[in-house]
């Protein structure tokens, strides 16, 4: 992984936009695993990959953030600059307009329902705009979009791994259910890693949505996994209703977040006592609001 920090942003700003020389630069408070964000000024975010892997976002959310903006509920990262590979950094990167908002929590947000009728309208927006052109699911953003069963490997293992702490039965009979369907309709904008890191709140409301380093187009299921790791029984089934999904793609859903909290659980076990509890809880709302639809 190559260094980056607050030299290096300084350093490159001063190469490529010496207009911005002047103002401050500093790491924002949370920044995600893909990308380094840094505050450049009072309006502004300098977002770096940070791998080689990560590179090709910066071409998709420069070419697609700006057609997305504009038909959206809600404001979104939007590209100001595009920065050239360098000695200081050897990969390209953006400037992006800052959007003011804590990342969601239980904590500042002011009610649960609210939030899930706020973001399933949001997602309903970016579903509804025309995605022909649009870079489909792939490599490139970890199959967001796709076919869960590109992981089918990895779910099973962890289920195998785990027998002893799950309802191992329980949990194969979803991860069944989320492979026995696939999306039969034209392919659709995903935001790809809708989580609370990614949603920004203002006075207790839902008021942005950022990071779209794993946009694609495809299936929307992957962005309902929130159902099950942030929302309680009552604004799960608000947040469906809102998506007005079929019990298909909620079997989906279902299974994308089923994935994430597995292999989070089965890499964890054994290093990280928070991550792993987290993990753990994530299946057990899955199993619990199973068992309670039946």
């Amino acid at each position: 992984m190559h260094p980056i920090n607050v030299d290096v942003v300084t350093r490159i700003i001063a190469e490529q936009f010496p207009e911005w020389a002047s103002l401050t630069i500093k790491p924002v408070k949370h920044s995600g695993n893909d990308n380094r964000t840094f505050h450049l000024g009072e309006q502004m975010s300098v977002r770096l990959p940070s791998a080689a892997s990560y590179v090709p976002q910066v071409e998709k959310e420069q070419r697609w953030l700006p057609v997305l903006s504009k038909e959206l509920s809600l404001p979104i990262s939007t590209p100001i600059a595009r920065g050239d590979p360098s000695e200081a950094y050897p990969w390209p990167w953006s400037v992006n307009q800052w959007i003011e908002g804590e990342a969601l929590s239980l904590e500042n947000v002011t009610d649960l329902n609210q939030l899930a009728i706020d973001l399933g309208t949001f997602l309903l927006d970016l579903q509804s705009i025309d995605a022909s052109g649009g870079p489909l699911a792939g490599e490139h953003n970890f199959y967001r979009g796709g076919s869960i069963a590109v992981y089918d490997e990895e779910a099973r293992n962890a289920i195998d791994n785990n027998r002893d702490m799950f309802n191992e039965s329980l949990l194969k009979e979803l991860w069944q259910r989320a492979l026995a369907s696939t999306w039969q309709a034209e392919p659709v904008w995903v935001h790809g890693d809708i989580a609370p890191g990614n949603l920004l709140v203002k006075d207790g409301q839902l008021c942005a949505v950022i990071d779209f380093g794993i946009l694609g187009v495809g299936d929307p299921a992957c962005d309902a996994a929130m159902a099950w790791t942030f929302f309680d029984d009552e604004s799960r089934k608000i947040f469906k209703n809102t998506l007005q999904m079929d019990e298909k793609t909620w079997n989906r859903a279902r299974g994308w977040a089923l994935w994430k909290a597995l292999i989070t659980y089965d890499a964890h076990k054994n290093t990280n006592k928070a991550i792993v509890e987290g993990a753990y809880r994530v299946i057990d709302i899955i199993g619990r609001d199973w068992e309670c639809l039946g």
